[in-house]
């Protein structure tokens, strides 16, 4: 392998890696919805929003005859 081969071949390494880690710069944070996790902590519109829905599933559970989680006797 002569010393010109090898200065070429580093020097296109040296090029794609440049490449590589410009086109991950560019991408950013890959959006993931744990980035989300806690970002209404304490909001009361969320506090609301979430006893909204509560609410719902509680009526359906009435409706479809199934007891509440929270007065289910242990062991049954």
């Amino acid at each position: 392998m002569s010393r010109a081969t090898l200065e070429e071949r580093v020097a296109a390494l040296e090029r794609q890696v440049g490449d590589l880690l410009a086109n991950h710069a560019a991408v950013g944070r890959v959006k993931d919805w744990r980035r989300t996790r806690g970002a209404f902590t304490g909001d009361d519109l969320m506090k609301q929003v979430f006893a909204e829905g509560r609410k719902v599933r509680e009526a359906e559970r009435k409706r479809a005859g199934r007891p509440n989680q929270k007065t289910r006797q242990a062991g049954s």
